[in-house]
């Protein structure tokens, strides 16, 4: 990636440029100052530490989505349990929404806490092969509210990489917050330097939706993410009882279908509503195992197949 600062405007020419500080983009740049002395180009020391602590993930995947509400976090846990229903596979969900934890409601953990140990601090496994690790295990209370500035923010992502004991996992699935800013720039610098890197795009299918998400897409293309496909959720509503489909969101411009198409990117599937989904997230069951043979849960063992054949793939590029 081209070394772009935290809390950098949209056309930053990164902290390598001859104009980093000087060029008309840095006018008003919290970072404009450092970026002009040349600080800002110095090496993060803890960059070798989260190498090192990554070395044994195999694959770390974002699910981003520059709009909020369209179902990230149930996402994330979703394809985590999908991939983890293959008990020889090594899963971790990784919540970075530092101010909005959801993950440990949503996959069953919300009473425990984290340990911490000589190795680091321990992920709480909700199973055998799947283990999760969120700013919400530390906090007193799920109502507490973490009001912190964007550097505060990022310390505590670069914590979570530097020293939670993930041990060999084949795959870390990374829970982000809405936008393409603080925490997205921190992950991906990090991240990046223990490739592979790669994300999953959510939308849903209003154009409202898709105007940020194709925000989110050009961010990934600026920062050399390369994204495994896009996710539509809430495309059709399909009753649980009486198995009638129904369209609540009109995709007025084509949904995720004609964003798939207009990127040149996969679509790797299209999840219908069903009530009982956010029920499970509620009560942190596993909706794929309770509800086998509904539509949600083909949906998402096929987005996870299609996941692992990407990765496979990458693996096999590499050799």
């Amino acid at each position: 990636m081209s070394s772009v600062p935290e809390n950098a405007p949209e056309h930053c020419p990164g902290t390598k440029s001859e104009a980093a500080g000087r060029a008309d983009a840095c006018a008003g740049c919290p970072n404009q100052q450092i970026c002009a002395s040349g600080a800002a180009s110095a090496p993060d020391p803890d960059l070798d530490e989260v190498k090192e602590r990554l070395a044994s993930v195999k694959n770390k995947i974002l699910v981003l989505s520059g709009k909020g509400g369209v179902g990230k976090s149930t996402i994330t846990a979703m394809i985590a349990r999908a991939l983890a229903h293959d008990p020889s596979t090594e899963v971790g969900v990784l919540d970075i929404d530092i101010c909005g934890p959801s993950q440990p409601r949503v996959l069953g953990a919300e009473e425990e806490k984290v340990h911490s140990s000589g190795a680091g601090w321990s992920p709480i496994y909700v199973a055998e092969n799947l283990a999760v690790m969120s700013i919400g295990f530390l906090l007193n209370s799920p109502d507490d509210a973490v009001i912190w500035r964007g550097p505060k923010k990022n310390g505590m992502i670069k914590q979570f990489l530097r020293d939670v004991d993930w041990g060999t996992l084949d795959y870390l699935i990374v829970d982000t917050p809405p936008g393409t800013s603080d925490e997205h720039l921190s992950i991906v610098q990090y991240l990046s330097a223990a490739p592979p890197l790669a994300a999953v795009v959510v939308t849903t299918p209003q154009e409202v939706a898709l105007l940020d998400v194709r925000k989110e897409i050009t961010f990934c293309h600026k920062v050399n993410i390369p994204v495994i496909g896009i996710v539509e959720n809430m495309t059709t509503f399909v009753c649980p009882k009486c198995k009638v489909e129904t369209v609540i969101f009109p995709a007025t411009t084509g949904g995720g279908t004609q964003l798939a198409a207009d990127t040149g990117l996969p679509l790797l599937g299209q999840l219908p509503l069903d009530p009982r989904v956010a029920q499970a997230c509620d009560q942190g069951q596993n909706y794929l195992t309770d509800h086998p043979e509904s539509p949600v849960t083909h949906a998402y063992k096929n987005i996870a197949k299609m996941i692992v054949e990407y990765c496979n793939g990458q693996t096999q590029g590499q050799t």
